[in-house]
C-alpha cells in the first residue's frame, strides 16, 4: 500500500503543478501563442481622471478569449461604456486570432448585458452563492 502526504502548496509547489498542467496540455494541443495569457486590458476615466470602468481579458494558450472582470461604476451604467469596453476587447482579440469568447456572470450581475452582447448562456451553477445562479456565457467572435 502506497503512503501519501497531503500538505498546503507553497506558491513555488503551485507553480510546479501549473507547469506540469501546462506541459500536459501544450503535449496534446501545441498552443497557438507565445505566452499563455495574452492580456487585452483597458480602463476609461471620467473628467476628473477617476476610473469608471475597466475590463481585464485574456487570450488564452490556444487563442481562446477570457473575460475576467468588466465593472462600471453605477452612477455610468446604462450609457453604454460596458459595451464599449467589451467591444474594444474583443475586436482586440479578433486581431489577435481569437475565434471564440467566454465568460461567467452571477444573475445580480450583468445576464441580461452579456445577452445583448450576443453572448450565450451554455451553463449554469445554481446555489453559487446560495439563493443565486452563475451563468456561464460563450460568443463566436
Amino acid at each position: 500500500m502506497r503512503e501519501y502526504s497531503l500538505e498546503v502548496g507553497l506558491q513555488e509547489d503551485i507553480e510546479y503543478v501549473d507547469e506540469q498542467l501546462s506541459n500536459f496540455n501544450e503535449s496534446i494541443k501545441p498552443y497557438e501563442q507565445d505566452e499563455e495569457f495574452h492580456p487585452f486590458q483597458y480602463i476609461m476615466k471620467n473628467e476628473s481622471d477617476e476610473i469608471i470602468a475597466g475590463i481585464s481579458a485574456y487570450a488564452v494558450m490556444w487563442k481562446i478569449l477570457y473575460v475576467d472582470v468588466l465593472w462600471v461604476h453605477e452612477s455610468y451604467r446604462k450609457q453604454g461604456i460596458g459595451s464599449a469596453l467589451l467591444a474594444q476587447v474583443e475586436q482586440d482579440a479578433k486581431e489577435f486570432g481569437c475565434k471564440v469568447g467566454h465568460l461567467d456572470s452571477f444573475d445580480f450581475q450583468g445576464k441580461e448585458f452579456y445577452e445583448k452582447q450576443g453572448y450565450q448562456i451554455f451553463g449554469t451553477l445554481e446555489d453559487a452563492p446560495e439563493g443565486h445562479t452563475e451563468y456561464f456565457f460563450s460568443k463566436k467572435l
